[in-house]
Parts: C-alpha cells; structure tokens; sequence
C-alpha cells in the first residue's frame, strides 16, 4: 500500500562507504598514547570506586563519568561492571 506512490522510475545512485586502511592502527596508536599519558593511580581509584558502587544500591553513573573523566576506556568500565553484574544471556524460548 503506498510502496510505489513517490518511486521516480530510476534506480538510485547510494555512495559505498570507503574506510580508511590505516584507521584502525592510527586508533590503537591514539589508545596507547592515551593510556601513556593518563594518571593510572586515579584511573585504578576510579575503577575501584565503579565496582563499589555497582555493588551496592548507589547511582552508578556519577562514578561512570568519573572514570571517563580519568580517562578510563569503556573495556575497562564494562569490564568492571560485567565482574559485578554478569553477562546478560537472552532466555532461550522454544
């Protein structure tokens, strides 16, 4: 119903995304200089500070911008609240 109403008879010309090659590796080379240059005392306190609160009944996403704002990678935050939480596992129905 409609599928046809506002076709213009011609096929149309989308664009095919083109990646850079070299993008992947400039990105890991712009994390270790990150993680180089980042305070690691802090980035451990405010990882410590996320598993804390994930254990208990705070608001979990003050200490989650604390940690972005030390510089904290988001493996390392989930990797913090997936030892607390677990990995969800969608129940399987037949």
């Amino acid at each position: 119903m409609g599928v046809n109403a506002y076709n213009e008879g011609k096929p149309m010309n989308i664009p095919i995304l083109r990646m850079d090659p070299n993008g992947y590796s400039r990105q890991v080379a712009r994390l270790n200089e990150v993680k180089k240059t980042r305070d690691s005392g802090r980035v451990g306190q405010t990882l410590d500070a996320l598993r804390i609160a994930c254990e208990g009944t705070e608001n979990t996403m003050p200490y989650i911008m604390d940690c972005v704002r030390a510089y904290c990678t988001l493996g390392e935050i989930v990797g913090v609240m997936t030892k607390v939480f677990g990995k969800y596992e969608e129940p399987t129905m037949i």
